[in-house]
């Protein structure tokens, strides 16, 4: 067995490995390095090599890194593995990094949403001041363009014709409801970036019931925008709903907690070690 990221692709595609990436944006997760000394029962983690150099083990991406002893241990021995909190590494870990790229895109929208209501709240509060500006800047350009301004029913011009041309209760209805699915979107940002499950669901749920408006619109006129909008949204909901198991799917909540313990925790690691993979006496890591 070669150390992690080593390995030649056995697919067309490479694997993604996300231990590796993590790893290279928080640092390794190693364990003993500020212990005096090592015991046997530690040889999962961490070791004795040549040279007075000690060879550690991340517990997340299984890298065996050269460390020499602390000048100053803190401690006598390895913490026991009841007093360790193991990183995540595997499926859950994918899956952090899927939600919390969710995550960021709710946040986004949650801003933007918010900026947009308070502006339609806001129009709502000065329509009548803000009607009469803008009919006067008009006929001020139709004046110095010496004719009529024929705006195009889907310009600029049009459709800030048709927001100052609504009721004044229609528009604060439009600002209060904008304003409440921008929280509704700092909701989901939150509880994905905590990794809830209420907040999978939760997103799931708002993300399909926006599916529809997208295909009308689409259906209307066709933007590039529109289009990323809809397959990002589309892979979303695939995702949430296959992925993570949602509404009993594939097992669910119980398949998804099993496959977490699976791939984490202390067994997670015994499964994974090897003694090929592992230093040898002379202090290396041999290639196979």
């Amino acid at each position: 067995m070669t150390p992690p990221g080593t390995q030649p692709p056995r697919r067309l595609r490479p694997r993604l490995h996300w231990e590796l990436i993590a790893c290279g944006l928080q640092g390794h997760e190693m364990i003993g390095i500020d212990a005096a000394a090592l015991r046997p029962s530690d040889a999962l983690v961490a070791r004795e090599g040549a040279d007075g150099v000690r060879w550690h083990r991340c517990v997340r991406c299984d890298s065996w890194l050269p460390l020499a002893p602390p000048a100053q241990p803190s401690r006598q021995f390895p913490p026991e593995r009841d007093e360790i909190a193991l990183p995540l590494r595997g499926r859950p870990l994918r899956d952090r990094f899927v939600l919390r790229l969710i995550a960021v895109d709710r946040a986004f929208h949650f801003l933007l949403l918010t900026f947009l209501g308070v502006a339609i709240l806001l129009v709502a509060s000065h329509e009548t001041t803000l009607r009469d500006h803008f009919y006067r800047v008009v006929t001020d350009l139709q004046g110095s363009l010496g004719g009529p301004i024929h705006a195009d029913k889907k310009g600029l011009v049009a459709e800030i014709q048709r927001l100052l041309s609504m009721k004044n209760s229609e528009l604060r209805l439009i600002g209060v409801l904008v304003l409440a699915y921008g929280v509704l979107e700092g909701i989901e940002a939150v509880g994905l970036w905590l990794a809830r499950r209420w907040a999978e669901y939760l997103t799931f749920l708002a993300t399909t019931l926006l599916l529809p408006l997208e295909i009308y619109e689409l259906a209307h006129r066709v933007t590039p925008l529109k289009i990323v909008a809809f397959v990002l949204n589309v892979a979303v909901v695939v995702y949430l709903l296959y992925a993570k198991r949602l509404f009993g799917l594939g097992g669910g909540g119980a398949a998804e907690e099993a496959a977490r313990e699976r791939d984490t925790g202390w067994e997670a690691l015994e499964r994974s070690f090897s003694a090929g993979a592992a230093p040898d006496a002379g202090g290396g890591v041999p290639a196979a």
